[in-house]
């Protein structure tokens, strides 16, 4: 796999500038996964397959030398696996803590009306809303994505890795179908589509779920008690079935 994963990365160095992959190259990165990721949902849920799994019925509303570039590292070998993953994880946690506080102010009255209801014009949010967002709150809460990879300038296969994995994350949160093999069914604290399908099903300024990828911050801060009471309200309801079925 490694070896794979260096001869491509040769490939990609020798055949193009520090310029063109770190600038072009990220770009294209970022939009690819973004639409390939996301247009399967809208295919799908238009031929009736996902029904099931929907979390809202409701219609939508409307051999090198050392090469550094911007502070990353472009040449072979790529860094070992406990070092990308070593970095992720941080890049994760510090992105949860900044993003929490930017979008939490993002649903104070002012910015909400002005800027954070472009997103919310979703109630029922799909795949591709995920970044359907006023210019401001891209750059705004973009900091946050960003902020990690500034710090410890990685490897640009790290920042790319970095960049699919907060795509793939974020267009899942905002698909609009929680399914048996999400991932928060498996992940402790992860959110997912069904506690971001919350925030946006509730709208205006006091929603919360205000986190990223991880939801330790809605449950230090307790601004998830809405979610939490309805998903307490949902298990009595079916445990109220299940024993009338019963």
């Amino acid at each position: 796999m490694a070896s794979v994963l260096e001869s491509a990365w040769q490939y990609l160095i020798t055949h193009f500038s520090d310029f063109q992959l770190a600038c072009l190259g990220s770009f294209f990165l970022h939009e690819s996964v973004f639409f390939l990721s996301g247009l399967p949902f809208i295919y799908l849920e238009r031929l009736g397959y996902l029904s099931k799994y929907k979390i809202q019925y409701e219609k939508q509303h409307s051999c090198c030398s050392e090469q550094i570039y911007m502070g990353m590292r472009t040449s072979l070998p790529l860094p070992p696996w406990k070092v990308i993953l070593t970095q992720i994880i941080f890049y994760f946690i510090l992105e949860d803590f900044v993003f929490y506080w930017g979008h939490r102010i993002l649903h104070t009255k002012w910015l909400y009306k002005h800027v954070h209801s472009i997103h919310h014009e979703y109630a029922t949010p799909f795949g591709l809303t995920s970044e359907y967002a006023h210019p401001a709150e891209i750059l705004f809460l973009g900091f946050a994505t960003i902020l990690g990879p500034a710090i410890t300038g990685p490897h640009l296969f790290t920042l790319w890795l970095w960049m699919v994995v907060r795509v793939l994350e974020t267009v899942e949160a905002h698909c609009g179908y929680h399914f048996p093999f999400s991932l928060s069914n498996f992940i402790p604290l992860y959110g997912g589509a069904d506690f971001h399908d919350y925030h946006h099903r509730v709208l205006y300024t006091k929603s919360g779920n205000y986190s990223s990828t991880f939801v330790y911050m809605d449950w230090i801060f307790g601004t998830d008690k809405g979610y939490r009471k309805l998903q307490a309200l949902k298990s009595y309801e079916a445990d109220a079935s299940n024993k009338q079925k019963s």
